[in-house]
Parts: structure tokens; sequence; C-alpha cells
């Protein structure tokens, strides 16, 4: 009969630099001159599964010792803290500034829009009453000449009030002065009756709409003319009359 072979002895060395049960730091092998090799209190007849189970177990112990010990990981900073209060009230101040920038261009909007339509209104006016300025002529030469009569008479200043309701203006009357920007000279004279250039006769009327001029007026003009300083037989004949 063959003997059973005998199995080898396992021996578990202790390497650690913490010593599990007085929790003092092993010398290094620098500090005494020769190798720490502590074998663990694990019987060298048990088999070799059952003395790796102890030694893990040991290990397990001792780490969860130094853990739990001076080596412990540092805990981690607390998040900061927000007061509530001040964030909603930060959420609502840029709300409230949102809502006043909207305010502010919706107010510039609707002026502009205003604005634009009024513009657009009296332009068609004054687009309308410049077509009609030939009749407004020709009711003034009718009223000149005394056939602006009876009935025709009454359309036409009907009329001529609906159009100056809307904005038309006349200009261009006999004695005010020349302007040449509203008035069109085509005739020129002159007399010492008059302090300046001066309207003396009126050819056609000229209109205005508003700020805008529709048509100048075509218009005389005379200017001032000093008198003639009196001859020698003018200021004679005076005298001339006393001695008779």
């Amino acid at each position: 009969m063959t003997q059973p072979e005998e199995q080898p002895q396992v021996v578990v060395r202790d390497r650690r630099r913490i010593d599990p049960e007085t929790g003092q730091v092993r010398p290094t092998p620098s500090d005494e001159g020769t190798p720490v090799e502590d074998q663990v209190d694990t019987p060298t007849d048990a088999p070799v599964e059952s003395q790796v189970e102890s030694v893990e177990s040991q290990v397990g112990s001792d780490a969860g010792s130094e853990v739990g010990g001076k080596h412990a990981a540092p805990d981690e900073p607390e998040a900061v803290s927000v007061d509530p209060s001040v964030e909603l009230k930060a959420q609502l101040d840029e709300r409230t500034a949102d809502l006043q920038r909207l305010t502010a261009e919706y107010a510039n909007y609707r002026k502009r829009v205003e604005r634009d339509r009024e513009l657009v209104i009296t332009t068609a006016k004054a687009q309308v009453a410049g077509e009609l300025l030939a009749v407004l002529d020709d009711i003034e030469r009718a009223g000149a000449h005394g056939d602006l009569t009876g009935a025709f008479k009454a359309v036409a200043d009907k009329l001529v009030s609906a159009l100056h309701g809307t904005g038309l203006e006349p200009f261009g009357h006999e004695g005010e002065e020349f302007d040449p920007s509203v008035h069109e000279a085509v005739q020129h004279g002159t007399s010492p009756d008059v302090s300046g250039p001066t309207v003396t006769a009126v050819l056609r009327r000229g209109y205005r709409f508003g700020e805008r001029v529709l048509r100048p007026a075509l218009v005389a003009v005379t200017d001032h003319e000093p008198a003639a300083a009196p001859t020698a037989d003018e200021r004679a004949e005076p005298v001339e009359e006393q001695q008779d």
C-alpha cells in the first residue's frame, strides 16, 4: 500500500504596518535590521482553505478598523444653502424688468403706427384736394364775373366748405408781403406808395394743406421806389405866385 502524500504546510506572513490588536505602528525592517515575519495564529495542520479564509477575515477586520480610525476619508464639504426668498426675489426682479421693457417697446410701437396712420391719411386728403384745385379756380372766376348764383352757388359753397374743413387753406391776397417760398411773381413794378416788396395783384390763388404747399400763388409784386426830388422850376413856382 502506498502511503498518502503529506500536504505541504502553508505559512502566512503578516506584513501589515499597523498591529491590529494594539493599533501601534510596527517597526520597519530597517529599524531592527531583520524582516518582520509574524505568523497568524492559525493551526498548521488545518486545511489550506480554512487557513486562507482565516487570513482574509483578519485582513478585512483590520481594513475596517483602519477606515473607521485615523485613516478614515475626510468628510465631503457641505453644500452652501441658499435662502429661497432671495432666489425668488431675484427671479421676480428679472421678470419685472422684462415686463417693463416689453411695455415700453409696445408703447413706442403704438406711437409709430399712429404717426404712420396719420401721415397716410393726411397724404391721401392732400392728394384729393390737389385734384380739385382747378374746380376751385373755376368757382372763384365764376364768382368774380357774377355767374355764381342759385343752386350752383349753393353747391359751390358746400364744396369749398368741405375742402376747407379737411385742412385746405387758400393764401395769396392783395396787400400782403411778398414771400418767395409761397408766392410766384409773374409781374413786377415799383411805387413810392409801398415800403417793400408787396403783393398788389393775385392772378391765381395759392393753396396749402397743413404745412405742405400744394400750389404757390401767382402774383404781381411792387417794390418801393423813392419819390423824385423836385426840380428848380418846381421849387420856384410857389415864389412867383406869391409875387403876383
